[in-house]
C-alpha cells in the first residue's frame, strides 16, 4: 500500500387518460387509532432532542474550551484580511504559465516523502489520483448534535457535487458505503479512533494512525489518500475535521481536505489565489483551484505519469484552459 500524506421528496406525476372509473363503494372504515402527522412530528422532534441532550453531556470543558480558541483563530484570520471568500479575486491574476507551473507544484511534488521526510521544494511524485468512483462517508462522534450533523451533510453533499461538475469523475456522498471516510470528532473522540482506522483504510501505516490521532492544536483538519500495491490510483481516503470548529473554518477544511484528497496533493506558498497554500488567504476553493482539479482530471493525463512525461500536457491544458 502507497500512503500519500495530504497536507426531500420528488412528486411523481401520472398521465390523465380522460376516463372516468366506474363507481366503486367503498366499505366503511373504523377510525385510525395510530398516530397523527402531527404527534409523528412531535414524536421525531423529541427523538432529536433526546439526541442533542446526548451530544450535550459529551462535550467536555476541554472541548468547549477548543469550541472558544478556534473561534478566536477564526476572528483574528478575518480581522488579518483572511479565510475571503471570493472566488475570482481581482488583485490575483492567473494566466497559463502560473497555472501550469503551480499544477507541477501541487500534484506533482510532495511536501513529505512515504518515510516522513521533509522536501522544502517538493519531491518529484507521480500523478495521483481515482480512477474508480469517489463515494464520500461522513462519520459523527457522540458530541456532535443533531443540527451540526444535519449542516456538515448539506455542506459536503453540496461540495462533493462541484467536484463531480469541475473533474468530470463519479463523486457523491454516501451512507455508510464510502471509501473516502470523513470523520468529524471532538478531541477527546479522535485520540479513540485508533482501532477504527485500519476498517477505512485497510493497511494503514501505524505512523498515520498516530498522525490522525494527535493532531496539534494548529492543524484544523487533515487528510491521508491510499492506493493499493505499487498503484498510482487511490483507492481509501480518511479525513479528519475537529468538530470544535466555528462554521467558516469548518467549510474550508471540506473544501481543501476533500480537493487535496482528490489527488491535489501538496501546498504550495506560492500558489495564489489559492486553498493549496498554507497562508489562508483563501477559504474556499477559487477559480484557479477548480482549473487544477479540471487538468488533473482531464483523460490525457495519467496516474503514474512523472513530472518529465505529464508537464508538455499539463502546459497544453492550461494553455486552452486560459488562453
Amino acid at each position: 500500500m502507497l500512503a500519500f500524506a495530504l497536507a426531500g421528496c420528488t412528486d411523481k406525476g401520472g398521465k390523465e387518460v380522460g376516463i372516468a372509473p366506474p363507481p366503486v363503494t367503498e366499505p366503511e372504515l373504523p377510525e385510525s387509532e395510530g398516530p397523527s402527522q402531527a404527534e409523528l412530528r412531535e414524536a421525531r422532534a423529541e427523538r432529536n432532542r433526546a439526541a442533542n441532550r446526548v451530544a450535550a453531556t459529551k462535550v467536555s470543558a476541554i472541548s468547549q474550551t477548543q469550541q472558544n480558541y478556534y473561534a478566536e483563530v477564526e476572528r483574528k484570520l478575518l480581522d488579518g484580511n483572511r479565510l475571503r471568500l471570493d472566488r475570482v479575486p481581482m488583485d490575483a491574476p492567473i494566466d497559463a504559465e502560473t497555472l501550469a507551473r503551480n499544477f507541477i507544484r501541487i500534484a506533482l511534488r510532495d511536501e513529505y516523502s512515504s518515510d516522513g521526510t521533509h522536501h522544502t521544494d517538493g519531491a518529484s511524485a507521480p500523478l495521483r489520483r481515482w480512477q474508480q468512483p469517489v463515494h464520500v462517508d461522513l462519520e459523527f462522534g457522540p458530541s456532535s448534535n443533531t443540527a451540526l450533523k444535519r449542516e456538515i451533510r448539506s455542506e459536503v453533499a453540496a461540495f462533493a457535487n462541484r467536484l463531480r461538475e469541475i473533474t468530470g469523475h463519479d463523486v457523491a456522498l454516501t451512507d455508510g458505503t464510502g471509501n473516502f471516510t470523513i470523520l468529524v470528532l471532538s478531541d477527546e473522540e479522535r485520540r479513540e479512533i485508533g482501532a477504527r482506522l485500519p476498517g477505512l483504510a485497510p493497511g494503514i501505516p501505524v505512523r498515520d494512525v498516530a498522525a490522525l490521532r494527535d493532531l496539534s492544536p494548529d492543524i484544523y483538519c487533515t487528510v491521508f489518500a491510499y492506493s493499493e500495491g505499487a498503484s498510482t490510483s487511490y483507492a481509501h481516503a480518511v479525513a479528519v475535521i475537529r468538530a470544535e470548529l466555528p462554521p467558516l473554518l469548518r467549510l474550508s477544511c471540506i473544501h481543501e481536505e476533500m480537493a487535496q484528497g482528490m489527488g491535489l496533493a501538496n501546498d504550495s506558498p506560492e500558489a495564489r489565489p489559492s486553498i493549496f497554500n498554507d497562508d489562508e488567504e483563501f477559504a474556499l476553493l477559487t477559480r484557479h483551484d477548480e482549473l487544477l482539479l479540471k487538468i488533473l482530471y482531464d483523460p490525457r493525463l495519467r496516474p503514474g505519469m512523472s513530472e518529465a512525461e505529464a508537464e508538455p500536457i499539463v502546459r497544453q491544458i492550461a494553455g486552452e484552459l486560459l488562453p
